[in-house]
C-alpha cells in the first residue's frame, strides 16, 4: 500500500499515540487532534487524504466534522470510528460522505486493510481526473525494430525494467525517449500504476514548483484549493521528467532531495510527505555540459544518470527506417480517420530512406502524415512527400536547404537548418510560439534559445 497522509481525530490521548504509533510503522504520514475545531482547522489546509474520526468529540460530533469539511471542498476520505455498533450510526455516517466505518477497539491489521481498500478508491478518483485532462499519447505502440543500435537499446530497457534505479534518457529531439521511458514503465513492477510525464520545459516557470510539489490552500494568493503535486500523484507509479536540462536551478535542489530521499514538501507546508515513485529523466541536451557551465546542478546529474540509455538518431540506425515507415503506413490512418490502407511506391519509399531525418522518428511521422492526408488514391507517391524531403534527398526539386549552404561549417549549417524548421513551424502555428513548440515537441525555452542562438550567431558574423 502507498504511503498516505492520515489525520487521527480522537479525544482519548492514549489510543490517538496507539494509533498513530501503528499507522507510522507501517509508513504513514500522521497527524493528530483532539477536538472537531481542531480537526477543522486541520482539514482546511487540504492536504491530508484520510481522516480516521471519532464519532464522540468534547465539542461536537465526529459527523458534523465530516459534513463541514466536505461542504468546504476537501478532498479527504472519511474512515469514521465509533464505540457504538449500532447500524444507524454507521449508516448516518456513511450517508454524510463517509468513505466506510470501524467500531472500537480497532485492531492494527484490521485498520490497515479499511485504509487501503479507501487509498485504492482514492487512487482510482486521482487517476480518472488525471486521464480527463490529458492528451492522447498517438504513439503508444513500441515498435520492435531490428538494426544493432535498437536491439541495444531493447535489452538495456529489459535489465533496467526490472531494478528501481533512477534513468536517464538522452536522445535528439524526436528519437523516441517517451516511449523507451513508457516500455521500462510497463516492463516494471509498477506498470499497474500511473506513468506520469512531466515536461519540465513546457509548465511555466512560476507554476512548476507547485505542479510538482504541490500546495497547501492559502498557500499564495490565488491558492482556493490544495493541490497535491504530481510527484504524490505519481505515487507507486514512474515519473518521466522529460526535458530535464529546462528545469530552473532552484528547484534542482528540491528534486534532488525528493529522489534522494522520497519525500516532498509542498508550498505552505512545514511537513514533507513520502513518496514511492520511479524516476526517469529525459534530456536531447548534454547535462555533462551544463554541469560545466553551472546551469545544472552536479550532485543532480550523477543521482539521474544511475542508469543510461542512449538512442541514436535515425539516420545512424538507417535499418530502422523500412519498418518504421510500414508501421507508420498502418497505424496512422486509423489514427487520422482516413477509412483506407495504404501502400507506397518504391521511388517514394526510396526518397525516404534517402532522407536524413534531423527529426528523427517523429518527423517520419510527420512527413508520414503528411502524404496520407494528400494522397489521392491508396498509394502515396513522390508528389505526396513534402519539400524538404524531396530537397534533401538530393532528387527531384533539388531545392537547397541550409545544410547545403557552401562552405559553412557543419554546426552553422545544423544550427541554421534548426531554426528554419522552427521558423516554419511559428508560420504554420500563426505566430502561436507555444503551439509552435508543441508542434516540435519540445519546451517554450528550448524554442526561444534556439532563435536566439542562431540569431546571436548571425549577429557575430
Amino acid at each position: 500500500m502507498r504511503s498516505l497522509h492520515v489525520l487521527i481525530v480522537e479525544d482519548e490521548a492514549a489510543i490517538r499515540q496507539v494509533l498513530s504509533t501503528q499507522l507510522r510503522a507501517a509508513g504513514h504520514d500522521v497527524e493528530h487532534v483532539g477536538t472537531g475545531e481542531a480537526a477543522l482547522e486541520r482539514l482546511a489546509k487540504g492536504d491530508v487524504e484520510i481522516a480516521l474520526c471519532d464519532i464522540r468529540l468534547p465539542d461536537m460530533s465526529g459527523i458534523e466534522v465530516m459534513r463541514r469539511s466536505l461542504e468546504s471542498g476537501a478532498d479527504t476520505a472519511f474512515l469514521v470510528m465509533t464505540a457504538y455498533a449500532s447500524v444507524s450510526t454507521a449508516i448516518e455516517a456513511m450517508k454524510a460522505g463517509a468513505s466506510d466505518y470501524m467500531i472500537k477497539p480497532l485492531r492494527g491489521d484490521d485498520l490497515l486493510l479499511k485504509l487501503g481498500q479507501i487509498s485504492e478508491l482514492i487512487g482510482l478518483r486521482d487517476e480518472n481526473r488525471r486521464l480527463k485532462q490529458l492528451v492522447p499519447d498517438h504513439y503508444e505502440t513500441v515498435c520492435r525494430l531490428e538494426s544493432p543500435a535498437s536491439r541495444m537499446v531493447n535489452r538495456l530497457v529489459a535489465k533496467v525494467a526490472a531494478t528501481e534505479g533512477t534513468v536517464l534518457v538522452t536522445g535528439e529531439s524526436g528519437t523516441g525517449k517517451g516511449v523507451v521511458a513508457r516500455a521500462i514503465h510497463a516492463a516494471s513492477r509498477r506498470s499497474r500504476f500511473s506513468l506520469m510525464n512531466i515536461n519540465c520545459g513546457a509548465i511555466p516557470e512560476n507554476l512548476l514548483e507547485t505542479e510538482l510539489f504541490g500546495h497547501l490552500k492559502g498557500a499564495f494568493t490565488g491558492a482556493e484549493r490544495a493541490k497535491k503535486g504530481l510527484l504524490r500523484e505519481a505515487d507507486g507509479g514512474t515519473v518521466l521528467l522529460d526535458e530535464i536540462s529546462e528545469l530552473p536551478r532552484p528547484l534542482q535542489v528540491k528534486l534532488l532531495h525528493a529522489i534522494e530521499e522520497k519525500q516532498v514538501r509542498p508550498v505552505g507546508s512545514d511537513q514533507s510527505r513520502h513518496i514511492d515513485v520511479r524516476f526517469v529523466a529525459a534530456t536531447n541536451r548534454d547535462l555533462e555540459t551544463l554541469v560545466r557551465e553551472g546551469t545544472f546542478r552536479e550532485d543532480l546529474y550523477y543521482r539521474l544518470n544511475v542508469l543510461h540509455i542512449h538512442i541514436p538518431p535515425l539516420r545512424e540506425r538507417r535499418e530502422d527506417i523500412r519498418p518504421l515507415l510500414r508501421f507508420f503506413l498502418e497505424s496512422e490512418p486509423r489514427r487520422l480517420a482516413i477509412p483506407r490502407q495504404f501502400a507506397i511506391e518504391p521511388e517514394a519509399e526510396e526518397r525516404l530512406l534517402a532522407y536524413d531525418w534531423p527529426g528523427n522518428v517523429r518527423e517520419l511521422q510527420n512527413v508520414v502524415d503528411h502524404a496520407l492526408i494528400l494522397a489521392e488514391g491508396a498509394v502515396v507517391t513522390v508528389d505526396d512527400l513534402p519539400p524538404q524531403v524531396l530537397g534533401r534527398s538530393g532528387q527531384g526539386t533539388g531545392t537547397p536547404t541550409p545544410l547545403d549552404a557552401g562552405d559553412a561549417p557543419l554546426r552553422e549549417r545544423v544550427r541554421n537548418f534548426e531554426a528554419s524548421v522552427i521558423r516554419q513551424a511559428i508560420d504554420e502555428s500563426d505566430g502561436d510560439r507555444q503551439a509552435a513548440a508543441r508542434r516540435l515537441g519540445i519546451g517554450l525555452s528550448t524554442l526561444y534559445r534556439k532563435l536566439e542562438d542562431t540569431e546571436g550567431a548571425a549577429g557575430d558574423a
